[in-house]
């Protein structure tokens, strides 16, 4: 498993700063979009999209060992991220994207 040697937030994004130099930057509306928790995934399934503010922002960061659990602004907090899924994040937030775009 591939471990991030740092992780950082900042105003608008979490940056995981990845072994070999690579760093990715998540924005925190992605983040919220993107919560794997059963409640979000449901709604997501079902075609809908999660209820939050445009602002919502990472408050706090918990280490799950394969993954970390964030909390966010809204008090979400029940999504625990594993650090394969934050890897591939982007190429999931994109194909969100597109299949929302063609719906």
């Amino acid at each position: 498993m591939n471990l991030p040697n740092r992780v950082e937030l900042n105003a608008d994004a979490m940056i995981l700063h990845w072994p070999g130099g690579a760093a990715q930057r998540i924005a925190h509306r992605t983040l919220r979009n993107a919560c794997p928790c059963a409640g979000c995934r449901r709604v997501r399934i079902a075609g809908g999209e999660t209820a939050h503010a445009k602002d919502v922002v990472v408050t706090t960061i918990q280490p799950m060992g394969y993954g970390v659990q964030l909390v966010f602004s809204d008090g979400h907090d029940r999504g625990i991220f594993p650090w394969l899924y934050l890897q591939a994040l982007p190429e999931i937030a994109s194909t969100v994207a597109a299949a929302a775009l063609t719906a």
